[in-house]
């Protein structure tokens, strides 16, 4: 076999894509002009799949601070965090994270995904039982393989099933690390949080909270779901990005446990990482004091992603089990999905196309993310082009209806 035939595969399926007129999922935004609208293929389009749910990536307050940091100590690091990669801005955000999230520590990662590369590598490793729900993100099951601990998959949101697979452990229930999201990416649903944390606490279990789609979304003061549900001192660790709520790239964990420093010496992905530039860390310093003071853009959002779920669940789309700002429509196969994708990019609308296997049932979605930056007038729009696909298509009745219930299970 030679070593470019397992791509075969991979290149059959895009030609069949290429065949329904999908040129390629990943877009190319000519000229980004707004938190929430870019040029593509020649067209002013109103982007709903960005997860830019504060709005900030304009924000004058965090472009200035980043221009600042740029002119002050230059395009980058170029070196991990433990060469010559940790500048004081690095300090200082983990210092603010931690005072943010009324941790003990916190470490700053170069991404989202690295975060969890690098926690649960250095956590679980030979020996030790990780139980993780099945819709988790893909950062969190290469992370469990990197460290090579036993994993160990329970029902998506199913506490009773976590409950029997620890309660079949015994004594290495009081060792396992039980992994959960605080909003889970596909469907914009959250985890059952609060009984999760009885039953860890049931066994005597750790638990990592990824709240990447969670923070600035939940909770009074944005701090995620643990917070929303009153369970923050059961979590053991959070794990997030930069790149959803605080408009940058980045990512994070916090703990109150003092072993997190350990972490720095542990971790492979955080030992050989360039570490985040400066312009990214003052932007996101200030993106967190925006979050921290402006429970406003929080407000907004929800009104925007209320205001959108109703919409398209009066047009009878399938769509996540609750509101959320991610509104995924549900389809039934990838071909009514991409007639839907395709004519919202004519309609100047932009959202994510999934496609099997990333989806969580085997089916196919839509996702939309919707943000405090959108206008009230930019929803209706959104809704306008949902409307206008669902009149004019010969399969009007029937596409992304609710034929069923929602599906439950699988894996991201």
């Amino acid at each position: 076999m030679g070593i470019f035939d397992k791509l075969q595969p991979l290149a059959a399926a895009r030609r069949a894509l290429a065949e329904k007129g999908v040129k390629s999922i990943n877009v190319t935004m000519e000229e980004v002009l707004s938190p929430t609208e870019a040029v593509i293929n020649g067209r002013r389009t109103i982007l709903v799949g960005t997860n830019n749910y504060l709005g900030l990536t304009f924000d004058a307050g965090c472009i200035q601070a980043a221009c600042k940091a740029l002119q002050e100590q230059g395009t980058g690091t170029t070196g991990s965090r433990m060469a010559n990669g940790t500048f004081a801005g690095h300090v200082a955000l983990e210092r603010e994270l931690a005072d943010f999230f009324g941790c003990r520590g916190a470490i700053v990662f170069s991404t989202g995904y690295v975060a969890n590369l690098g926690m649960l590598s250095a956590l679980a490793q030979p020996g030790d039982v990780i139980l993780l729900d099945a819709d988790c993100h893909a950062s969190i099951y290469d992370g469990c393989r990197l460290g090579g601990a036993e994993v160990i998959r329970f029902r998506h949101n199913d506490v009773s099933d976590l409950e029997k697979r620890l309660r079949r452990l015994g004594d290495r229930a009081a060792n396992a690390l039980i992994l959960v999201e605080g909003i889970y990416s596909m469907l914009g649903d959250r985890a059952p949080l609060k009984e999760i944390a009885a039953v860890k606490r049931q066994y005597g279990a750790c638990l990592l909270v990824d709240e990447a789609h969670s923070v600035g979304v939940l909770g009074n003061r944005g701090r995620g779901l643990a917070e929303e549900v009153g369970v923050e001192e059961s979590v053991d660790f959070i794990v997030g990005t930069f790149s959803k709520s605080l408009g940058a790239i980045g990512g994070f964990a916090v703990s109150n446990h003092p072993e997190l420093e350990l972490i720095r010496y542990a971790s492979r992905p955080y030992i050989f990482t360039a570490s985040p530039s400066p312009s990214t860390i003052a932007s996101t310093r200030t993106a967190l004091q925006l979050l921290r003071t402006r429970s406003e853009l929080r407000t907004r959002l929800w009104e925007n992603a209320r205001r959108l779920y109703q919409r398209l669940s009066e047009l009878n789309f399938r769509l996540g089990p609750e509101v959320s700002p991610i509104v995924a429509v549900r389809l039934p196969n990838p071909e009514e999905a991409i007639f839907l994708w395709n004519g919202l990019l004519e309609r100047g609308v932009y959202v994510n196309l999934v496609l099997p296997p990333a989806t969580p049932d085997g089916g196919a979605l839509l996702r939309c993310s919707v943000s405090a930056g959108h206008t009230p007038e930019q929803v209706d729009r959104i809704c306008e082009a949902f409307t206008s696909l669902r009149e004019t298509a010969q399969t009007a009745q029937t596409i992304g209806t609710v034929t069923s219930p929602p599906a439950r299970g699988g894996s991201v």
